[in-house]
């Protein structure tokens, strides 16, 4: 079977844990990890929940290939109603912790209510209980999971946490673990922190059993690991230079969002990128980019580690920044950068740290920052209310605001509040580069139209990781479809949507969809679960998953007015490069796409559909 068969139940507020037997029911119709969590969130929680109340709930769940020998079988999702969106929130994250929890003899673990004072879940195999938080209250991720591991005396514990951010309300704040592994966005740390829960600490041995078929499960690995180490992608360009090999990539393209979506090419870009980490420096001669790393169980190794230019003005007087740590992403690096006009790797890099150390999605706090800049530049907010003059391209801005918003202190209690509230606020509620309220990550949905559907028609608001098309309109995987042509999008945007909701619900990373299909996941779920999972089932249960998402943001209120992009990408159009000229279509697309979903006109599913999916 490879599921455990066992959850967690977490009482916050009565304080109890207990052991329940997982509903394999619902572990056959929707796999695991995001599919499942998310079945046991719709069906425990009202949509129209306050996130931030005892009554909401927040989910840990691992996959059915979590912990196995598959090819990057460490993830796991983190699932509750977001309060930066109030749509559905779930947030998949790498590294150790995931496999960690399946090995110690748990699928999923269920925190409800909230807890009088802080506290921390202890997991050691069979024994699980709350332990006394509060000398970890104030701590950031990195000085929490140090703690830990000293106090219970195994350097081998595993921890998920939260840093300050989650603590001081930032809306989307990040559940961290293993230093600078993340469930970033959509502020699933933010639940965590309204709970009083500072941390989940893991020890498991037992390791993953079960195994339906092993010598088809063995083989199956074996062939699919085969194609990942032979392809161009996962065997090459991401262990060679991350997912930061995109920057250039996409720069070329047209499509890099730059001074918050103002223009859609970045003249820094090139100094921002993988190219530019692995180059030594001018003022001491070193690399930015130390080595590659790898979460468990991963065979591509796409992570990062760097270090910095001690002498820089961010961290010349805090030698705590100058070791070896979590590299930029892109998606970092875009946010940080591009997006606000920064073009100082090493100013991102120490913005990207404290984003691991105080646990807050890089991708939302960059992108309100460059709302900020605009505004500044705009003159309707001053360097009196910021605390700094912010034009675009000041790395010193970006340095200070990263530090005030961790803290919630000053002009960064407002940044915290994501971009939707803040450009509202201050009365330009246009200029937020968001869906359902969450920060569209590092692609222009004027020049990839594609990408620019899936951001409004994603459950979780604006997000890439829900439907990359980026992998079919600018790499051709796993065919090639023309980036400026809307035309086929939206039946390209639901097939990746429902194939991402597949694999994320396995445990395995989406990274493998570069080399892997449907197909190549079919074998490796049929071995480890049972046969019924061929890859005409996977599709299904992806849409089913989909389908059952979109249930929850309706009756959370959202209807298909809430399937939007902002103004500027509608209606502005992009002023150079190979997308010139070019708006999003996404008036013509969103007809064919509620089509192709099978939902009415209001964004709903149909009662055939839901027949069809078993809803």
């Amino acid at each position: 079977m490879s599921w455990a068969g066992k959850i967690l139940r977490v009482d916050l507020t009565a304080g109890t844990v207990k052991s329940e037997p997982l509903n394999m029911e619902w572990a056959r119709a929707y796999i695991g990890s995001r599919g499942l969590g998310t079945k046991y969130l719709c069906e425990e929680v009202d949509a129209t929940v306050d996130p931030l109340s005892p009554a909401n709930k927040i989910i840990w769940a691992t996959g059915p290939l979590t912990g196995t020998m598959a090819s990057t079988g460490g993830r796991y999702t983190v699932i509750t109603k977001s309060p930066l969106t109030g749509a559905i929130a779930c947030s998949n994250s790498g590294g150790y912790w995931g496999a960690e929890f399946k090995m110690a003899g748990w699928d999923m673990v269920i925190f409800e209510g909230k807890s009088a004072k802080p506290v921390y879940l202890y997991v050691n195999d069979d024994l699980a209980e709350l332990r006394d938080a509060s000398h970890l209250w104030g701590k950031s991720v990195w000085e929490t999971e140090e703690t830990l591991k000293k106090s219970l005396q195994d350097p081998l514990t595993r921890v998920s946490s939260i840093g300050k951010s989650g603590e001081n309300g930032v809306l989307y704040a990040a559940v961290v673990n293993d230093l600078h592994r993340a469930a970033g966005r959509s502020g699933v740390g933010t639940v965590m922190g309204s709970k009083n829960l500072k941390a989940i600490a893991v020890r498991g041995t037992k390791g993953v059993g079960n195994i339906h078929n092993p010598a088809a499960f063995v083989q199956a690995v074996k062939d699919k690991k085969k194609i990942l180490a032979e392809n161009g992608v996962t065997g090459q360009g991401l262990p060679a230079y991350g997912t930061q090999v995109l920057m250039n990539v996409i720069n070329e393209v047209g499509g890099l969002p730059t001074r918050n979506h103002r223009a859609s090419q970045f003249e820094g870009a090139k100094d921002i990128s993988a190219e530019a980490m692995a180059t030594p420096r001018a003022t001491d001669g070193k690399k930015h980019l130390v080595t590659n790393q790898a979460c468990f169980g991963c065979t591509i190794a796409c992570g990062r580690i760097s270090k910095m230019d001690q002498g820089h003005f961010t961290v010349a007087t805090k030698p705590q920044y100058w070791g070896a740590s979590g590299g930029l992403e892109y998606e970092a690096a875009w946010a940080l950068g591009a997006a606000n006009g920064v073009k100082d790797l090493e100013a991102l890099q120490y913005a990207n740290m404290i984003c691991n150390e105080e646990g807050i999605d890089p991708i939302s706090f960059g992108t309100t920052v460059g709302a900020v800049m605009e505004l500044y530049e705009m003159g309707v907010l001053t360097k009196e209310q910021i605390g700094i003059e912010a034009n675009f391209g000041s790395a010193q801005a970006l340095a200070f605001l990263v530090d005030e918003t961790v803290h919630g202190r000053g002009f960064g209690k407002e940044i915290g509040q994501g971009s939707k509230r803040l450009c509202a606020k201050y009365g330009h509620p246009d200029l937020s580069m968001s869906s359902k309220g969450q920060e569209f990550p590092a692609y222009d949905g004027r020049a990839i139209q594609g990408i620019g559907l899936a951001y409004a028609t994603s459950n979780r608001g604006g997000c890439h990781l829900r439907g990359y098309t980026i992998a079919s309109e600018v790499l051709g995987i796993p065919v090639k479809t023309d980036p400026l042509e809307h035309e086929g999008k939206p039946e390209l945007v639901k097939a990746f949507q429902d194939a991402t909701a597949a694999f994320d619900s396995s445990g395995l990373c989406i990274f493998t969809t570069f080399a892997w299909g449907l197909a190549d996941l079919a074998p490796q779920l049929q071995g480890a679960c049972g046969d019924e999972f061929d890859t005409e089932a996977l599709a299904h249960i992806g849409e089913r998953i989909w389908n059952m998402e979109r249930e929850f943001n309706n009756r959370a209120g959202f209807t298909a007015k809430d399937d939007s992009l902002p103004k500027r990408l509608l209606t502005e159009a992009v002023t150079t490069g190979p997308a010139k000229g070019k708006v999003n279509m996404l008036a013509e697309m969103m007809p064919k796409y509620y089509a192709a979903r099978g939902w009415d006109a209001e964004g709903r599913p149909t009662a055939e559909t839901r027949k069809r999916l078993g809803l």
